[in-house]
Order: structure tokens, then sequence, then C-alpha cells
């Protein structure tokens, strides 16, 4: 039975195929016939569009590859840098993934490489890690087979390879954007109006600028073709060949995304809740999104084997909310008819599909050992203010700028461009057409097969509704979480050009007000070509001049401190040393010279969070004893202290790190409102510069700049008075 029906689904899809591609040439030549034109006209037209509008397309994406390059050139001089210069420039995670790259450059074959990070213990001490499951090393592991495959090592310096690809990445990020504005409005105008958007806004659309290795900026562009391709998958009346090809093209884009990053999952969780909607509605073909969740199962599935079966993949809201679809589909099939029981069933439905996949949610954490994602659950708990905690690591992280709620600086740039005021106009249209649409829907009317200009009724299109229903989620996640803005701030860039680029949206508003004196028709036509023609002129005005003057400036990034620390540390010290200091510090450390150090700047792993609250402990009110016990602990043989987590002077006091500490570690005392640090030993950072015993008993200083102090952790600890 089971075969049966799907070779049923399979034939009606093939007939629905078939019949769309045979109606609508037929539709056409009734166009054209009533326009005097011949089909032959249209054709010529038609490719030209295309071509013209994929040029575009193209030579937007490879513009903004070079801008992304030249600007990088300017900032901070890289091609006249030594390599250890160069290499400082990649900060914190970004330092540690550079580094795995050039490891499997220099192993002596690629699979030796791969052996070697899967099975790596001269990371971490005292520690052998996956890399490449718990750090999602794919990305180094494709640049380095590139590389090294393209015969690259006599053409180009590896540095720059990596870095080509990433800025080449994110023209194809632009492109995808770029499209996918043009499919929903019709015209490549819009994608140029969203390309511009995207580069002005680019302090809150990217963080290229200062992080180029980290996931993000090797995923998002994968997850941009994924949209572009759903958003046609998604249109009404396609032709079998385009929508086979927006299926393939969706199926390898969403399993790339799922391998490129390790929080990829929950942003394809939006994206399924958003499908999820769109189908309770049944403002959608079914059959579409069910195979969508089908794509979304099988990339899990292959993302949990290839990613030496990570747990994490098989315990995400993702997978417990597509099983839960796939088995409330039979209920799905009652609410196709427009009677008041069929009604009833919808809200059923929906409630079925989140009971059933919280249960499983529920079940999946129950029998599966995980965690990946604790300290995230404990973090959400904490910021939604269900909790509180002294804990050292869950109020850093709550101190971090990228989580906090965005600022009125991020809405004030977007509303000096003009992009804001037109995104909230266009979403607030569609948004309003949209519930028009579902109010008809629970009538009983049905949907109309082909929705026409003067029909007025931009909220029928499925395609619009999911942008629609996907931005407001992503921007309900940005107002919470500033960090989620470069999720969200292209979609905004996106959505806005394409409304005001789209005659349908102008008719739609046109539809409301009655216009009786101007032909709505040409009023919406001369509209959608007007404004953002305006728009572009006035950013051109504004704006141009500050890019051009972004790339003719020379900036100076020189840190001659980290320099000359570096360099003692590769000269003076034993190859089998290990470093203990900041997490941010090891990673600079680690790629510079390759040494072992003692932690990690990772927050996915509970061991890795333990030692760097540990470590941390350098710039707290500890005994000398305590701390010298915690470092050798860990076999550290140095220790580095930065001056500028031990001086911090932070705009907001309780979120610098010896702050954090002193609450941790319940050093604070609360009198009349006032915290005040007290404990019985001095901060370890300051009273370790004092060269006084008990210090010198357990460390000797071999090291010092204005930026760092190294000290070498005595194995004979000598009490001298």
């Amino acid at each position: 039975k089971m075969s049966s029906g799907a070779a049923d689904l399979r034939q009606r899809k093939k007939q629905n195929c078939t019949e769309s591609d045979k109606m609508a040439p037929q539709e056409r030549n009734k166009e054209n016939s009533k326009l005097g034109r011949s089909p032959k006209y249209m054709l010529i037209q038609r490719f030209a569009k295309l071509f013209f509008g994929c040029l575009a397309a193209v030579t937007s994406g490879m513009m903004y590859a070079v801008y992304l390059s030249t600007y990088h050139e300017r900032k901070f001089w890289f091609s006249s840098r030594q390599e250890l210069e160069r290499e400082i420039t990649f900060q914190g995670d970004s330092a540690i993934y550079y580094s795995f790259y050039k490891e499997l450059l220099k192993a002596p074959s690629f699979e030796r490489g791969v052996y070697e990070l899967t099975h790596n213990n001269k990371t971490v001490s005292l520690k052998t890690i996956n890399a490449v499951q718990q750090m999602t090393l794919y990305p180094e592991l494709i640049a380095s087979v590139l590389y090294q495959a393209s015969g690259s090592e006599e053409v180009i310096e590896p540095v720059y390879f990596y870095i080509g690809i990433v800025f080449g990445l994110q023209g194809i990020y632009v492109t995808a954007l770029f499209v996918t504005s043009w499919v929903m409005s019709g015209t490549w105008l819009a994608g140029m109006l969203t390309v511009a958007w995207f580069i002005i806004n680019r302090t809150d659309t990217t963080r290229i600028d200062y992080s180029i290795p980290s996931r993000e900026n090797w995923a998002l562009p994968y997850f941009a073709c994924q949209v572009a391709a759903l958003t046609g998958y998604l249109k009404k009346n396609l032709n079998c060949s385009a929508e086979k090809f927006c299926y393939l093209l969706v199926n390898a884009s969403t399993y790339t995304f799922m391998m490129m990053w390790e929080y990829s999952h929950y942003l394809l969780f939006v994206q399924a809740v958003s499908l999820f909607l769109l189908d309770s509605f049944a403002l959608a073909q079914t059959e579409k999104v069910h195979e969508v969740y089908r794509i979304y199962l099988f990339s899990l599935i292959v993302g949990y084997l290839l990613q030496f079966e990570n747990s994490a993949l098989l315990v995400s809201p993702l997978l417990s909310l597509v099983v839960a679809l796939m088995l409330s589909k039979s209920l799905q099939m009652n609410m196709k008819k427009s009677t008041f029981v069929s009604r009833l069933l919808k809200i059923m439905y929906i409630y079925l599909v989140l009971t059933v996949a919280v249960t499983i949610n529920f079940l999946l954490k129950m029998f599966i050992p995980h965690k990946e994602n604790e300290h995230l659950l404990k973090f959400i708990e904490v910021k939604l203010g269900l909790n509180t905690t002294k804990n050292f690591t869950m109020n850093w992280l709550l101190c971090q700028e990228s989580l906090q709620a965005p600022s009125q600086d991020f809405f004030l740039r977007l509303t000096q461009s003009s992009l804001l005021p037109f995104y909230i106009l266009v979403l607030i249209i569609c948004l309003f057409s949209v519930t028009q649409v579902i109010f008809r829907r629970i009538c009983g009317e049905p949907l109309k097969e082909t929705v026409k200009l003067e029909d007025g009724r931009i909220g029928e299109r499925p395609e619009i509704v999911y942008h629609v229903i996907h931005t407001i989620l992503l921007g309900c996640l940005a107002m919470c979480l500033e960090g989620m803005k470069y999720l969200w701030t292209p979609y905004v860039c996106m959505l806005a050009a394409f409304g005001v680029c789209s005659p349908e949206l102008w008719m739609t508003l046109f539809k409301w007000l009655r216009l009786k004196a101007v032909h709505p028709i040409l009023l919406a036509l001369i509209l959608s070509m007007a404004v953002p023609t305006i728009i572009g002129f006035s950013l051109w005005k504004e704006f141009f001049p500050r890019i051009m003057t972004e790339l003719t400036e020379l900036q100076e990034f020189y840190d001659p401190d980290t320099v000359e620390l570096m360099t003692w540390i590769k000269r003076q010290a034993p190859v089998a040393a290990v470093f203990a200091g900041s997490p941010q510090l090891m990673g600079v450390i680690k790629l510079c010279t390759g040494w072992t150090v003692s932690s990690l700047p990772l927050y996915n792993d509970d061991d890795l969070l333990k030692r760097n609250e540990n470590i941390y402990q350098i710039y707290s009110k500890r005994s000398a004893e305590d701390i010298y016990k915690i470092l050798t602990s860990y076999k550290a043989n140095f220790l580095v202290i930065e001056d500028s987590i031990c001086n911090e002077v932070g705009p907001v006091r309780g979120c610098r790190v010896k702050d954090l500490l002193d609450i941790a570690n319940g050093h604070v005392v609360c009198e009349e409102g006032d915290n005040y640090a007290y404990s019985k030993y001095g901060r370890f950072c300051h009273e370790i510069k004092m060269n006084y015993s008990p210090y010198v008993n357990y460390f000797t200083r071999v090291y010092w700049n204005r930026s760092y102090f190294v000290y070498k952790i005595n194995t004979v600890i000598s009490f001298q008075s």
C-alpha cells in the first residue's frame, strides 16, 4: 500500500509538471496575441532579461568580493606584513580555525593530516580531541584539499588562498540575495538595491571585517543559496525543469550548510517553523513543503553520520519537529475541505504537531546522551530571567555584546540608510495581505491558481508568505540578541528591496485605498520603477563617497607587544612547553607558535569551559598556592598575564573579568546598595608583579613588555623570605 501511495504521489507530481508546462506557453501566447507581439519577440525579450539579470547578479557578487579584499588590504597592510604579523590579525576562535588549516598543509599527506586532527593531543594539554567534530573543521579540510589539488603552492600563499575563498563565498552570498529579491519581484532592479543596502549596512549584515574564519562566514552563503532555491521552488505554476533545478539546489545547499556550522540546525529549525505555519493554513502546495521536510531529515541523518555520530543533531528541535510533521500528515489530509470540521482540524493539527514535537524531543533527550548544548539551555534560562546564577561562564556570556539586546545605534544606522522605514512599510503591507488571505481560507474561499497584477493579492503568493513569516521570526530573535542581527539584516535588505520594486505590492496597497483618479496598474508600474531609482540615487550620493574613502584611506593595524611576545616564545620557550593564560590569547599563541596551550576560546565543550574558568582565576583574589595548583593540574609550564585584563576599566561595572570572578568566588560584599570586592588575598595578577614571597616561590618572571608578563611555573618550589 505504501509503495502504491508513493507511486500515486509521483504520478500526480508528474501530471502537475506536465500540465503547468503545457498551460504556461498557452497563457503566454494568449497574452502576446492580445498585445500584438510574436512569440519570437517575447522569447528574445525574456532571454535578454535573464541574461542581463544574471550578468548583474554575478557582477555584483564579484565586485563585493573585490571590495572586501581591497578593504582588508587597506586595513591590515597584508601584503607588506611578515607571516607572524599577518597571523596576529586572526583573533580568538578565528586563530584556532586557521591554525588547523596550517597543520593540514604541513602534514605529509591529507589522510595523515585528517588523522592528526581527529586524534589531536598537541593542542590542549592533557586532552585528546577530535578537532574536526568539535570545531566543525570541514571548511579547513575543503580549503586545504583545494589548495593542494589546484597546484596553488607555487602561485599563492596559503593565507591569501584561505581568505580568498571566504571573500569569494561572500560574493556568492550577495549574489544569492540578489537572485532571491529578483525572483520575488520579477525585476533585477530589486537585486541591485538589495546589494546596495547590504554593502552600506555592512556593519550590521556581516562580521567578515574582524572574524574572517568564523563558521558563519563559511556557512551563511550556502544558506542564502538555499533560501534563493526555496523561494523559486515554492512559486506557483513553475515549469518542471525549473522546479527540479530548485529542488536539487535546495538539497545540495541544505546539506552543505549543515556540515559547515555546528549551529546550522537551529537556523533550519526557524525555517521549518516558517514552512509549517505556511502549510498549516494551506497557503502552499503540501507536497512541496513535505519534500523540504524530507530534505531536512536526510541532511540530519547524513550530518549525524559524517560528523562522527554527533548526538546534538539527534536531540535537535529540527529533527523533533520534522518527525512530528511526518506523523501528523495523515490528519492534515482531511483539512483540505472547506467545512467547519476542517477548520477545527487546522487548530488541532497545529496543537498536535507542537505537542508531538515537544514529546519526541523530551524522549530523545532522555535516551540519547548529550552534553554539547546543555550550556545553551542554561544560558537561555538565565537570559529570560527564569533562573539566576553566579557561574562565571554564564555571566561572562551574558556580558558579551553579541548576546545583549540591540542598541539604539543599530536602528539609527538602518534608518539613516532608509532601509528600516521601507522594510516596515513592505512588511506591514505584506502582513495585512497575508492576514486577509488566511481569513479567506478560514472562511472556505479557495486560492487562485494564478494571481494577476490587477488582483492586488500579494499575500496569496506562497514564497512571499514564507519570507514574511521567516523575517518576523528572525527579527524576534534579533530583538533579543544583537548577534542575531547578522542573520536578520541581510533578509531585511532583500525584503525591502523586493517590496519597493514589486508592482504587485503597490497594487495591493492601491486596492485597499481604492484609487480612482489614476489608473492603479499604471501607477503601480511607475512607482515600482521610480521609488527604487530615487532610493538608489540618494544612496549613491550619500554613501558612495564614504565607501570610496574606506578603500583609499590607509589604516594601520600593528600590535608590536604581541609580535614581541610571539617572537620570544618561538626563540626561548622549550618545544614541549605548555602555556596558560586567557583563552583568546591562547588561540593566538597556538596559531603563531604551534606550542601546546591549556585552554581554547571554545564554548561548546564542558571540560574546556571549566578549564577557561579555572585559568581565569589568575585575575581573581586567590592565593599563590591555589593558582599554582590549578596551573600545575593542567601541566602548564608558563603563565602569561595580560595587563589589559588585569587593569581593565570596562564601561559596565560588573562585566569585567575580575568582577565576574569576584562574584563567582563569593568575594563581593554588598553594603547600602554598593558592591565591594573583599578577600584576605590581593588580586593575583597585581601581587605577582611585586616579586615578593610567596609568589616568587612558585613563579619566576622570564619576560615582560608593556602588555604582557610571562612567568615560568617552578617545578621545584623554593621557600625564600
